[in-house]
């Protein structure tokens, strides 16, 4: 089946991206992004929550953690086109908030089948989740937990925005020794978080502590349902790169054109000129490969899988590009913690390689076209 025009992306989708556009400028506009998060600039400073949950909360009223939640458990089932427009807004906005990794937990839940219907109620309800699945290295799926007497007990890290979640879903062993998801509390007895001293400071990370915790079984794991889901958190997490190199380059041409540099605008000289070119060019490629992987996750499911890899490889060589002529155009304020721009910065570095870097999602990529071609 062939992709639809505009990649499906309706008209209620384009709502829906301009409403969260129009938000986020209007409640967490830089500066104020800046004060959040950035407030105290101590490199030895503790590990910080820094978010707002007022904001999370309006963004809760709006419906959004209920997007991609099946009609069955009380969603709006939305095509993925449409979520990844309103999760390109979180990334142009560099929003300290868990709607993200929410939308990663829903695409999961998807996969386990009606079992896990009640988990989707939950987040349709305005329930934040995040997943615990990594080992020590941040290779998914695997798991240090293990179930013991019917309760959860060991340790899981790399777990993403912990602390701003209510709700996990956690990777265990099995006695038998087969794996299966659960659903924990985020307040459940037992239940301890190791933050880690992370770059962005836009999220927080942590290892899950579990000493005898009481979980709710969802289903048991398999492969095909993880795969499904990764392809959908692949899409997601290229969606939110984009939006933020989309910040870089708008904000950086701005600057461009208001600092004078022998007596003209900085964005006249070739040099300056030639890289925001090159810039636009990239968020332009990861765009387009990003819309496409989304499309195809609602149109053409068969061929999703490497559509997301190369977006997101192509999102993480955009990110890391943007980056870095962000702060080279910015010139020597460009390295000051004054400046947003090192922000998304971080953000962007800590976003390439979740759930594996360009270089892996390419090596992939090729071995799903040779084994076609074998």
């Amino acid at each position: 089946m062939a992709q639809p025009r505009n990649y499906g992306f309706e008209e209620e989708a384009g709502m829906l991206k301009d409403s969260a556009r129009r938000l986020f400028a209007e409640r967490l506009p830089s500066d104020r992004l800046h004060a959040l998060v950035a407030a105290e600039y101590d490199p030895d400073r503790a590990p910080a929550v820094c978010w707002d949950e007022a904001l999370w909360q309006e963004m809760v009223g709006l419906g959004w953690t209920s997007l991609a939640v099946p009609e069955r458990a009380g969603g709006l089932a939305m095509p993925w086109v449409a979520v990844a427009g309103l999760v390109e807004e979180s990334g142009r906005a560099a929003v300290p908030a868990p709607l993200l990794v929410t939308l990663q937990v829903t695409a999961l839940l998807r996969e386990l089948g009606p079992a896990a219907d009640s988990a989707l109620a939950e987040i349709a309800a305005g329930c934040a989740a995040t997943v615990a699945c990594m080992d020590e290295v941040g290779r998914a799926p695997a798991t240090g937990v293990r179930v013991v007497d019917g309760k959860l007990s060991g340790v899981a890290p790399w777990v993403q925005d912990a602390g701003k979640s209510s709700r996990f879903l956690v990777l265990a062993e099995d006695p038998d020794g087969s794996a299966a998801w659960y659903w924990v509390a985020g307040d459940a007895a037992g239940l301890q978080q190791r933050r880690d001293q992370i770059l962005d400071l836009t999220r927080d990370q942590a290892s899950l502590v579990f000493e005898g915790v009481a979980c709710e079984r969802i289903a048991a794991a398999s492969s095909d349902a993880w795969r499904a889901a990764e392809t959908v958190m692949l899409m997601l997490l290229s969606a939110e790169m984009v939006g933020a190199a989309e910040w870089q380059l708008q904000t950086t041409v701005d600057y461009a054109q208001q600092r004078q540099q022998f007596d003209r605008p900085l964005g006249f000289f070739q040099a300056v000129k030639h890289q925001l070119v090159n810039v636009m060019l990239a968020v332009d490629e990861s765009k387009s490969l990003l819309y496409s992987a989304a499309c195809a996750l609602d149109h053409e499911p068969e061929r999703a899988r490497e559509l997301a890899l190369m977006a997101k490889a192509s999102a993480g060589d955009t990110a890391g590009f943007a980056s870095g002529r962000a702060v080279q155009c910015h010139g020597g304020i460009g390295f000051t913690w004054e400046c947003y721009v090192q922000l998304y910065f971080k953000r962007q570095e800590h976003s390439r390689r979740l759930y594996g870097d360009a270089a892996s999602h390419r090596a992939e990529l090729a071995r799903i076209l040779v084994d076609r071609a074998a």
